[in-house]
């Protein structure tokens, strides 16, 4: 049995939005991840991309991700633009640390190595010091055109936990004293050392990509539980599994985790389809709504690169999904017994 998850089950999200953090900052069902908005794999136009932040506000999102890294900095560039004029209490910000955008002449025509559709003006190098997250911090501001960053997450610093120890943490904890930011915590493909960090550091928000979703459970065997513990709120994102959850009936060239899905992963996914079914549901709204089940979650962050993704995100926490559905899968062991499940609408 994992620690305390029998407690836990059948946890029922309400309505009304969630705190996320400490810092007073609170959050609905819904955050847009904006890293498609950086030409993540090809490119957006850029009334395409401000008419998405539209739609999500008109969609009633008020927390917006974004980091450096996505676009080299076009991401934040266009985030920025789309919520300039709006009121800056009314929404919440997150960006990343960790990342230095270094501006170079060395490519000249070329575009971006690292998945994202722009010219190679800069590259990125790795700086978890104190240094490096105030240059992080400062730049994202001036990108954005923003006066302040609420939330920011050390990104994805696998090979690097030392230093992000050493130095990141200690100066986002600075940066909170000082009120530049509000919260502060880290962003990760894993979950083992996010438990790590919120051991080890006053993080109050952490982001897992990934690691907690309708396929994968094992945010469950330490992160969840220890956050739930000390009142730090996560993120769900990537709860699609590199879009292998995000259609009804995933193709046999899926991907999961990033790469081609293995045969008896599809699979898998083919007989939670069947279920969501037989309740007149479909997998991506399952996949999305699976998370709050669990009390430490605060919002689930789904990207999009369009008006229609937003609309389409936002829809999949409209629909009413029975407490049978998480029960009939269980039975068919496509979740543990012991996995904690919604019973209510997150709407």
């Amino acid at each position: 049995m994992r620690p305390i998850a029998a407690a836990m089950a059948n946890h029922a999200p309400t309505n009304t939005s969630k705190a996320l953090g400490r810092g007073g900052l609170h959050v609905g069902p819904l955050a847009f991840g904006v890293a498609a908005l950086g030409n993540l794999y090809r490119a957006v136009e850029p009334e395409v991309a401000h008419d998405a932040v539209d739609a999500a506000w008109e969609s009633g999102v008020r927390y917006f991700d974004v980091a450096p890294h996505y676009g080299l900095g076009l991401a934040e560039e266009r985030l920025g633009a789309a919520l300039a004029g709006r009121p800056r209490e009314e929404f919440i910000i997150s960006t990343k640390v960790g990342r230095l955008l270094v501006e170079t002449d060395a490519y000249p025509g070329e575009r971006d190595d690292d998945g994202f559709d722009v010219e190679r003006t800069h590259v990125r190098v790795r700086d978890y010091s104190r240094d490096g997250v105030l240059r992080s911090i400062e730049a994202s501001l001036q990108r954005t055109g923003l006066d302040r960053i609420d939330i920011a997450l050390v990104h994805d610093p696998d090979d690097h936990s030392r230093e992000a120890l050493e130095g990141a943490f200690p100066a986002l904890e600075e940066l909170r004293h000082q009120g530049v930011i509000t919260s502060y915590g880290a962003g990760m493909n894993q979950s083992r050392m996010l438990a790590d960090f919120i051991r080890e550091t006053d993080s109050d928000v952490v982001m897992v990509a990934g690691r907690y979703s309708l396929l994968e459970h094992r945010a469950l065997d330490d992160l969840l539980p220890l956050a739930f513990e000390r009142g730090v709120s996560v993120i769900a994102a990537g709860v699609f599994n590199s879009g292998l959850l995000a259609v009804d009936r995933p193709t046999g060239d899926a991907n999961y985790d990033y790469t081609a899905a293995a045969p008896a992963v599809v699979e898998r996914a083919h007989r939670i389809a069947d279920v969501c079914e037989q309740h007149g549901i479909t997998l991506p709204t399952a996949a999305a709504q699976f998370p709050f089940g669990h009390p430490a979650v605060a919002t689930v962050c789904l990207g999009a690169r369009s008006r229609a993704q937003v609309e389409r995100n936002a829809r999949l926490f409209e629909a009413e999904i029975p407490a049978e559905f998480w029960a009939d899968l269980v039975a068919a062991e496509l979740l543990p017994e012991d996995v904690p499940t919604p019973v209510a609408v997150v709407a």
